[in-house]
């Protein structure tokens, strides 16, 4: 199992969607804040469907609340400002992943203390992020594929025909 982290994630569909990716992979969403949206927010909900109620959410008050709650946590801080690529580390089953919020990121105080775990998806210099819920995607597969889809369906079935 996977930890999703989003630190003061502000858009409702972004949340929403990277919930519901977090409940087609077993995986945990946790939210610290302040949160730019309500949680009951009507895009929230209809970004994640009908998957919300299905999703293992924890809120957090804001950093030092999650770290008091979640002690001992390996944390991976996804970042543009980090060397490493997301490919070159080793994601742990229970590992937590964070993500910053979309228009700054994870406050550079919290990466100094975590820059050997600190990871970024590569792309155009010229580019400054990917969306929010595309880069968790990235990441939580890459983290998952490691550890063999453990649990997650490998196959698919055709409705109508057989391959």
């Amino acid at each position: 199992m996977i930890n999703i982290v989003l630190h003061e994630p502000e858009m409702p569909a972004n949340t929403g969607n990277i919930g519901r990716t977090c409940v087609a992979t077993g995986s945990v969403l946790h939210l610290i804040e302040p949160l730019g949206f309500r949680i009951n927010d009507k895009m929230l909900k209809r970004a994640g469907l009908d998957y919300w109620d299905k999703l293992d959410v924890r809120r957090y008050v804001d950093f030092q609340d999650f770290l008091k709650k979640n002690p001992g946590a390996k944390i991976y801080m996804a970042t543009t400002k980090s060397r490493q690529t997301y490919t070159e580390v080793e994601y742990e089953d229970g590992c937590y992943i964070m993500f910053g919020k979309e228009s700054a990121g994870i406050p550079e105080e919290i990466l100094l203390h975590y820059k050997e775990n600190a990871v970024r998806i590569p792309m155009l210099p010229e580019i400054r992020s990917l969306n929010l819920g595309n880069s968790v995607s990235i990441v939580l597969y890459e983290a998952l594929r490691q550890q063999g889809f453990s649990e997650l369906q490998l196959e698919g079935q055709l409705h109508h025909y057989e391959w």
